[in-house]
């Protein structure tokens, strides 16, 4: 494996933990907690690799995501 197969499984990875633990911590679905992910900014950087932000462990991405986009469950609670 080179090293672009390799980050691209570690993002798919790291995204999947990033939306198990959404959906535990704020008590919603697999489906909701995948919705929110998608459409913040905290994905968009994951997926640019902007400022090395995807090497943060996922439990401090998931507090990251939910202290700075909340817009994102007002707007799934809907």
């Amino acid at each position: 494996m080179d090293g672009e197969t390799l980050e691209k499984v570690y993002q798919e990875n790291l995204e999947e933990r990033i939306i198990a633990c959404l959906s535990e911590t704020k008590g919603i679905s697999l489906e909701k907690a995948m919705d929110v992910y998608y459409h913040s900014k905290l994905a968009d950087k994951i997926h640019q690799g902007v400022e090395g932000v995807q090497y943060l462990d996922f439990k401090v991405l998931v507090q990251i995501l939910c202290e700075a986009e909340q817009e994102l469950f007002i707007w799934n609670e809907l």
